[in-house]
């Protein structure tokens, strides 16, 4: 009997278990089918309870389902505004029980150098006032992390910290631990047979770690350099012949003490090709056939370049669109010759279809406006587009001296004759600040300071202050251009100047100058341009009582006012403003004075510049020419602060001044008098040192010839007791003042090296006068910062 109950009592049991199972489908639907009474939000905060709602994927009066609250579940997660989410049921009430995710207060960087905080800021997603989540914090710290890799730091180590505050909220610290700088420890290449290793780590801008290069970037460690080198190799061997090469990988390995990279590209040079034939098909349009070869840079024989065939498709397509062909299309047709190694290159032309440029974007200009790069372009939306026209506005462009980079390309419209123009730059630096010092055995230590800003306020104004200073001399100007006056392609601009020189160990006189100008001008043309000046100055010599001077300073003593009017035409096709290597500068300006004022005079003065490259890259000649020449309008003399003083700069060798005529004092020696006519040429030529590019470093050799005379002035003649008497309130000094004047020729040669530093370019030159006057002055070194052009 007891087992028998025993085994009623496993039965019961099982059938407690087994029947919710066996139970009809239609009985569990039945006890879920009520209907749900409303949505309870529970746990919130700062956000509405409705925001919750709409999330829902489910709501009042609908039935309980399952799969629904677990979709509301899902997307309430997905929306990053809470950190945990519970849905149940209370009765016929549905309850959501969220947490919200804090508020963040703010996000600070601790432990960072050599990233600046602006940066970082940048790159992470989490900033103030934002939901905090675990999930993009984790995100922000592989952003940071990227960015130090980026700048050549692998053993940067970044970890996240929260302080909470009261009201949910959160202060989030990024700890950066930035490790020592990842350099790049060696370059190898594996595969190249043509060229040297060392020629090939000339060619890419990677470059192997070495104490020297302090302030260089380019040994750190970037995959995104790497990627570019690797492009800028497969250039080198395709403008050196090799139309097969490529480049089969570039391997980084990183050192087992984490501080440095051996980096390994293995290449597939191919063999060298020349070429065998060159020809123009210019299809069916009408063009002069011997134009277009002048426009082609290969001839038959050359070895293959591949720059060469692109400069080619270039001067064809600008050909093309001078004759009219606005949208030519200009394709190069490469047939190799394998088992001669050889090319036949033909470039076939024909006339696309019309394009109208839909819209023109410019992006990169982070301070310049849109407008001055706009007006500078000349082409507007709706305009047919033309090649030439655009690279016009290239040219204007790189003119402005804005831009470190300038890509201008072409993307499909929303219509297949529409055009949209991007016009892509990278900014640089505008501003500048320029020293200037020198020494010269009468002047001593001679020096200035330039401090300018070519692009002001991104508006493309102009601004400059100049100072000169010296034992004896000092110079305040100050000039502001506004290239576009009233939007108009009309410049304006007004300067501002004053001087005050003090030579009384030598000439015993005061000079000061100071007044104003106002200029405006406008382009004739893409390479000529015409402008005016009118000016206004006050000048005064100050003759110390009782002073040895010469007769010329001392009938130049006293105020004269000088009002004069200027015209200047200018001629400029230079491929770079401060850095030209080929193409034509011309100045010419002519200048009248004597709308009112004391001094009556003309003069013209002009200036060449002509720069071509030589026989190998970074070689260049530069040809230059300056002449002058004025006339008095009276009888008068024109007086000496209008009169040409060449040398220094202008006439290296010389001191300030020191070419030109001079006149005798009764101190024994002689003041510069200036001369009425000059003329000044130049033969330089810069070349690379042979030194890592990295440096900026290269040299110059130099030639300055020429001459400076015709004063006004007579050798005074001497008095019946053979002396000049010029003050007739101190005793003779028993000398008669001759004036030294002649135009024979000076030349003077010399040496510099020329390093463009942070600062800009830095000039150290070392002349010495082989042909001179015995009255001229000479300098030998003079040191500058700032082109010299």
């Amino acid at each position: 009997m007891r087992y028998q109950s025993v085994i009623v009592a496993v039965f019961a049991c099982v059938l407690s278990f087994a029947l919710p199972v066996m139970a009809p489908q239609g009985f569990v639907s039945t006890a879920q089918a009520q209907a749900i009474g409303r949505i309870i939000v529970e746990g919130n905060q700062r956000i509405e309870a409705e925001t919750v709602l709409s999330y829902m994927q489910i709501g009042a009066g609908d039935q309980f389902d399952s799969e629904k609250i677990d979709e509301s579940l899902k997307t309430l997660f997905q929306t990053g505004l809470f950190s945990d989410v519970r849905i149940f049921r209370r009765g016929n009430n549905l309850v959501v029980v969220v947490e919200e995710n804090p508020m963040i207060n703010r996000v600070n960087f601790e432990g960072n150098s050599e990233v600046k905080d602006k940066d970082l800021e940048k790159e992470v997603e989490l900033k103030e006032r934002t939901m905090f989540t675990r999930a993009k914090v984790q995100s922000d710290v592989q952003r940071i992390i990227a960015v130090y890799r980026r700048s050549g730091f692998y053993s940067a180590r970044v970890e996240p910290k929260i302080i909470r505050l009261p009201q949910n909220r959160v202060d989030l610290i990024y700890e950066i631990t930035e490790g020592a700088e990842t350099k790049v420890k060696a370059i190898t290449f594996v595969g190249n047979e043509a060229f040297s290793d060392s020629d090939l780590r000339s060619a890419i801008t990677t470059t192997e770690h070495s104490w020297w290069k302090f302030m260089s970037t380019s040994d750190r460690y970037d995959p995104d350099r790497l990627n570019y080198d690797k492009e800028l190799l497969r250039r080198y061997y395709l403008k050196n012949g090799f139309a097969d090469f490529r480049v089969i990988s570039a391997d980084a390995e990183l050192a087992p003490d984490g501080e440095s990279f051996y980096i390994t590209f293995t290449v597939e040079e191919g063999p060298l090709y020349k070429v065998n034939s060159v020809a123009v098909n210019k299809g069916d349009t009408n063009l002069d056939e011997e134009q277009l070869r002048k426009a082609v840079q290969l001839s038959p024989g050359e070895d293959y370049d591949a720059t060469k065939v692109d400069k080619s498709v270039e001067n064809i397509t600008i050909e093309a669109g001078k004759a009219g062909y606005a949208f030519a299309k200009v394709e190069p047709d490469i047939k190799k010759d394998e088992p001669n190694r050889a090319l036949d290159i033909t470039y076939n032309i024909t006339e696309g279809p019309r394009t109208y440029i839909e819209r023109i974007d410019i992006i990169g200009n982070t301070r310049t406006l849109d407008e001055v790069i706009r007006r500078e372009l000349r082409l507007f939306e709706g305009d047919a587009y033309n090649r030439v026209l655009v690279e016009r506005g290239r040219r204007r462009l790189t003119s402005l001296d804005f831009f470190e980079k300038i890509d201008m390309r072409e993307e499909p419209g929303s219509a297949p004759d529409k055009v949209v123009l991007i016009v892509e730059v990278v900014e640089k630096s505008t501003g500048s600040l320029n020293l200037t010092a020198g020494y010269s055995t009468s002047d001593g230590v001679i020096g200035g300071i330039s401090v300018s800003e070519r692009n002001l306020l991104g508006r493309g104004q102009n601004v400059r202050l100049d100072t000169q200073l010296s034992w004896d001399r000092q110079q305040v100007d100050f000039s502001f251009t506004e290239p576009y006056f009233l939007d108009m392609p009309l410049s304006a601009g007004v300067d501002l100047f004053a001087t005050r020189s003090s030579d009384t160990d030598t000439t015993s006189y005061d000079s000061t100058r100071y007044g104003g100008a106002l200029r405006t001008g406008f382009r004739l043309d893409e390479w000529q341009s015409l402008s005016f000046k009118y000016m206004l100055a006050r000048r005064e010599i100050t003759i110390d009582d009782g002073a040895d001077v010469s007769p010329a300073i001392l009938d130049s003593e006293g105020v004269t006012w000088k009002s004069s009017v200027a015209s200047a035409y200018v001629y400029d096709d230079l491929d770079n403003p401060s850095r030209p290597t080929k193409g034509f500068r011309g100045k010419g300006t002519l200048e009248v004075a004597g709308l009112g004022g004391d001094v009556y005079y003309a003069s013209i003065d002009t200036s060449a510049y002509y720069f071509m490259p030589l026989l190998f890259d970074g070689v260049v000649l530069k040809l230059e020419a300056n002449a002058g020449h004025m006339e008095p309008l009276t009888s008068d003399d024109i007086p000496i602060q209008d009169r040409f003083f060449k040398g220094s700069d202008s006439f290296r060798g010389f001191k300030r001044g020191g070419v030109g005529p001079r006149m005798d004092n009764t101190r024994g020696d002689s003041d510069g008098i200036g001369g009425q006519t000059y003329a000044i040429g130049t033969v330089e030529t810069t070349f690379p040192l042979g030194l890592p590019e990295e440096f900026g470093l290269e040299g110059a050799v130099f030639s300055d010839f020429g001459t400076v005379f015709g004063a006004p002035e007579d050798t005074m003649a001497a008095t019946a007791n053979g002396l000049c008497r010029i003050n007739p309130n101190k005793p003779a000094a028993g000398q008669k003042c001759e004036v030294h004047d002649t135009p024979e020729l000076r030349l003077s040669v010399g040496a510099g090296v020329i390093w463009q530093s942070p600062f800009g370019p830095l000039r150290v030159d070392v002349a010495y006068p082989l042909i001179k006057a015995d009255y001229d002055e000479e300098e030998l070194f003079r040191f500058s910062v700032g082109t010299r052009f």
